[in-house]
């Protein structure tokens, strides 16, 4: 797995996180604990910094990014799909970004939030915690229940999994 040092910054990954050896991590990435880094992703540390809780997963294709001398903070549990691009401020935990998702700077999604595939979210906009958001450009249309608390929380705890027998499992034969 591409694991950079930028400059002085150093990634510091976690403990039972799975990192693609197609993933790219450089710099200023921290990688908390039980995390899954999905293959093809990219985590560009370079000129801002992105922290990232225990037990997220960031998706196949992924594209996390900040400005010069900025940080992502994306919070514990958080799911981010496949082909997502990520440039914003703040994900609280155990939000969800649906697939393909563009999340644009100072965005700041709340806790449990879920974007639907496709958001675009533009520059600056602060979406509620408990909130489902659609569309491009974005709606929110309704509220988050118990129902998908609960849906979402076998998804985690699937990645979760993933990420710790990624580490038996997997063997490349060719």
């Amino acid at each position: 797995m591409p694991i950079y040092q930028y400059g002085h910054k150093i990634p510091k990954i976690g403990i039972d996180s799975y990192i693609s050896e197609t993933a790219i991590i450089i710099g200023g990435v921290v990688i908390g604990d039980n995390c899954y880094i999905g293959h093809g992703s990219i985590l560009r540390g370079d000129y801002g910094n992105i922290v990232i809780g225990d037990g997220t997963a960031v998706e196949e294709n992924v594209m996390i990014h900040i400005r010069p001398n900025d940080t992502i903070f994306i919070g514990k549990e958080v799911t981010i799909g496949h082909s997502a691009t990520i440039h914003c401020k703040e994900i609280k935990d155990y939000a969800v970004v649906g697939l393909g998702s563009i999340i644009s700077f100072d965005v700041v999604i709340g806790e449990w939030t879920i974007i639907g595939e496709g958001c675009v979210i533009p520059n600056s906009k602060i979406i509620p915690s408990n909130k489902i958001v659609v569309g491009n450009p974005y709606k929110i249309i309704s509220d988050v229940t118990s129902f998908h608390k609960k849906r979402w929380s076998y998804v985690k705890e699937l990645y979760k999994t993933l990420a710790k027998e990624y580490h038996v499992k997997l063997k490349k034969i060719k």
